[in-house]
């Protein structure tokens, strides 16, 4: 059996593991590619087996502090031959001393913790048909409108690093649609919701509390586009869970975020919706 050779994916051909990632069900955004390459450059891998793709990995390095593990993916057929321990061992060498975060099948957590991670918590996949409200609330903006600086600030408290440059791509990007909710100057709350291959999802959502989140989502959900939804939620913060049930929308999927060390304290109360489970 030939040897599998493993190398970085270069930014244009990161979309082999967007298009892997639909296959195994995760539904990614269709302008994910273009954005996940911006954080690391050299963040993908690919493992080769006479130069045919089998296997796939991403350690994303936000700053010299952290970094962010996804689709790690080995083709079936090629599974139960140690090439994805392989392309793992690669991922986390390009980590080097950073902690690494993941979000993991529940039942893959097993595995992880033989590689240092330990569970923080989990998060929720709701999912679902919403119907659009017939206008958005008045006092809701255009993400845009607002002060790069003052969105930056406000991830800091729901972000382990600072990820400047792919915040502005994933607020920017073509299909993407952000909002904001200002209140006496300061911002209370924003989200962004994005097209996918089904539907789209809404991520990140950050407020400080459900009433501005739900201002902020009725914006999102008012925006052209489909009406099918889905929204990441970590598991501790119920007002989130609770705006997801009152818009009927259903636990369909659960990850567990682990991380290999200590990070900054995070405001998950103020998480309404996680950004990506790929890139944190």
């Amino acid at each position: 059996m030939s040897d599998l050779q493993i190398r970085n994916l270069r930014p244009d051909e990161i979309s082999i593991a967007i298009d892997w990632a639909a296959t195994e069900g995760w539904n990614p955004g269709l302008a994910d590619a273009a954005c996940f390459a911006i954080p690391d450059t050299r963040g993908f891998f690919v493992g080769e087996i006479d130069g045919e793709p089998v296997a796939t990995v991403s350690c994303v390095t936000y700053g010299e502090h952290f970094a962010f593990l996804g689709f790690y993916i080995v083709r079936p057929g090629f599974r139960g031959r140690g090439h994805g321990l392989r392309i793992w061992n690669a991922a986390i060498a390009h980590a080097g001393a950073r902690v690494i975060g993941l979000d993991g099948v529940v039942a893959q957590q097993d595995n992880y913790k033989q590689s240092g991670f330990q569970l923080a918590y989990a998060n929720i996949r709701y999912s679902g048909i919403v119907a659009p409200p017939l206008k958005p609330p008045a006092e809701v903006v255009a993400l845009g409108t607002i002060p790069f600086a003052l969105v930056q600030a406000d991830d800091a408290t729901v972000f382990p690093a600072p990820r400047e440059a792919f915040l502005r791509a994933w607020i920017n990007s073509p299909g993407h649609v952000g909002r904001a909710l200002l209140r006496n100057g300061k911002l209370a709350a924003w989200g962004v919701i994005r097209p996918c291959r089904t539907g789209r999802k809404i991520g990140p959502l950050v407020a400080d509390d459900r009433a501005a989140a739900e201002a902020v989502l009725e914006a999102l959900l008012a925006s052209p586009g489909s009406n099918e939804i889905v929204l990441d939620i970590p598991a501790m913060n119920r007002d989130a869970i609770a705006i997801a049930e009152c818009l009927s929308l259903k636990p369909t999927f659960e990850t567990a975020r682990m991380y290999t060390g200590p990070i900054a304290s995070l405001r998950l109360d103020r998480v309404f919706g996680v950004t990506s489970f790929e890139l944190g």
